[in-house]
């Protein structure tokens, strides 16, 4: 609120200088509020362009599974002990106050561990100063956010500024880990710190990614889930590689990655509810995930190979990231047999302009406009219903996100998994 009226009347370009000065002070105020929490607790912070909420899930698993305490702050939800809540903020960082206040409650909790997801907006606003850290996951960067930023280069250095945050904290036995299948994992591999782990697919051993789940290999232990897709197996790898530098056995880490048997709007299965499950069948699967990154939409459709796709899309964040647009699209047009394009965010700009500019480029396959998520969604159900083939329905590009943005700072409440069950009871029952 203040930094809006502060906008009004300072200047824009004393007011862009001003920015950081603004940021940093309330970061050292809150952390001086709440008593510089991050001091008596353990942190492990997570950051990459995708798999972060998958990350922290299955970290705070296994370090229960270990006898840990665990406090969660990620864009799913917030954790603190056995007290959990959704995250309505739509943000993966809420604030400087917020972050100091919500470590204060972990320590005050006895929590052993904060697991927290890092994001570039974060960094450049100082949401992570004054936050002290013991260990810290490099998951990926891929093109993101950068007309926020200003460019890619801006968006990767506010990433490698975790690697800056790890390096400066004043804890002992720090750790990074690494995953050295991106192609940026030298700029985080490059540090003084003593203790520094890479990891690849390969440590998987033999893994397996199929339509049923995931399984690999850890420590001599065969590890399954009924998460999907390869993507799912390195963020596992990450939690596991920072859980056996800690102690953790590999028996304890098969124990917490097999007991995360979902993770919301994270290729989310979606199911009748019970009590319609004796009045209709479903005959169809029905998924929801965040997928809204052009790697990530892929790395969705790629893993569901034999299916009769019909995908639900729009494009996530008016007035931002607009080449996306036209490449998730031909993503699209790629993978699926049947394309409904919907709204999303759309912000302030028009939101038929912005799926205009995904069905222009769409040639080769089915695609209609249904604006409407809700009748977008119902739609592809009912299409689902009567298709002969092994069908599934993949609704992306929300996930857990709780509001539709919409113009004039309007906010309407959703749940892309809520309204898909509720359509799913209407259609089967």
């Amino acid at each position: 609120m203040m930094l809006r009226i502060l906008k009004k009347i300072i200047p824009e370009k004393l007011f862009k200088k001003a920015q950081p000065f603004y940021h940093h002070a309330l970061a050292r105020a809150g952390a001086i509020v709440y008593g510089f929490p991050s001091k008596q607790i353990k942190v492990l912070g997570i950051t990459g362009t995708k798999g972060k909420s998958s990350t922290v899930e299955f970290a705070s698993s296994i370090l229960e599974a270990a006898g840990y305490k665990t406090a969660l702050m990620g864009t799913i939800r917030f954790k603190v002990g056995d007290l959990s809540r959704p995250n309505l903020y739509k943000m993966s960082m809420p604030g400087r106050f917020f972050m100091q206040k919500f470590l204060r409650e972990a320590v005050d909790a006895h929590c052993d561990w904060a697991v927290i997801e890092l994001t570039s907006e974060g960094m450049v606003q100082y949401r992570h100063a004054y936050i002290e850290l013991d260990a810290a996951i490099f998951l990926n960067i891929t093109p993101e956010h950068i007309e926020s930023h200003g460019s890619f280069e801006n968006y990767l250095s506010a990433k490698i500024k975790m690697k800056t945050v790890l390096e400066e904290s004043p804890k002992k036995d720090k750790v990074m880990i690494v995953n050295a299948d991106d192609k940026h994992a030298q700029d985080f591999l490059s540090t003084h710190l003593e203790t520094v782990i890479p990891f690849t697919l390969k440590d998987a051993g033999y893994w397996d990614a199929t339509e049923h789940g995931i399984a690999f290999t850890f420590g001599g232990e065969r590890i399954s889930s009924p998460l999907h897709g390869a993507f799912m197996i390195k963020n596992a790898l990450a939690a596991s590689f920072f859980a056996q530098h800690i102690g953790i056995s590999a028996e304890v880490i098969k124990k917490g990655i097999e007991k995360v048997r979902e993770i919301k709007g994270r290729v989310q299965m979606i199911t009748l509810p019970e009590s319609h499950k004796k009045k209709g069948k479903q005959n169809f699967e029905v998924v929801v995930d965040y997928a809204h990154t052009v790697e990530s939409l892929e790395a969705l459709y790629g893993a569901f190979p034999n299916r009769n796709k019909i995908c639900v899309l729009g494009n996530t964040g008016g007035g931002r990231d607009s080449w996306k647009r036209p490449v998730m699209a031909k993503v699209a047009e790629r993978y699926c047999d049947d394309i409904i394009l919907t709204n999303e965010d759309p912000y302030d700009e028009d939101p038929m302009s912005i799926v205009m500019t995904m069905k222009d480029v769409i040639k080769k396959t089915s695609v209609e406009i249904i604006l409407d998520r809700r009748n977008a969604i119902r739609e592809a159900l009912i299409r689902a219903k009567v298709s002969k083939k092994q069908t599934i329905v993949l609704i992306s590009g929300k996930g857990t996100d709780p509001y539709i943005m919409e113009a004039n700072g309007k906010k309407t409440t959703w749940s892309d998994a809520q309204v898909a069950q509720e359509e799913l009871a209407k259609v089967l029952g």
